[in-house]
């Protein structure tokens, strides 16, 4: 077993599906947050709390693309 082969089964087997996990977590939290906003939006408060779960669904998306990027160009750069 190579260094190489190594590196390429934990991307791809470990890597990958945990950045796509999350990534779908994130993107049920975005929708999360507009569902909670649509419902209380009689309610300041309930308001709020769908905004805040939005942005933190858009901020959790953008750092696991980000992440999915940063894995890609190391994946590139190294040839694995």
């Amino acid at each position: 077993m190579t260094v190489n082969s190594l590196l390429n089964g934990i991307v791809g087997t470990i890597l990958q599906p945990l950045v796509e996990l999350m990534f779908v977590v994130a993107l049920a939290i975005f929708f999360w947050g507009i569902i909670e906003f649509i419902m209380t939006s009689s309610t300041d408060e309930g308001r709020e709390k769908g905004k805040k779960n939005i942005l933190y669904g858009v901020i959790g998306m953008f750092v696991m693309f980000s992440v999915y990027g940063i894995i890609a160009i190391i994946t590139g750069t190294f040839g694995i």
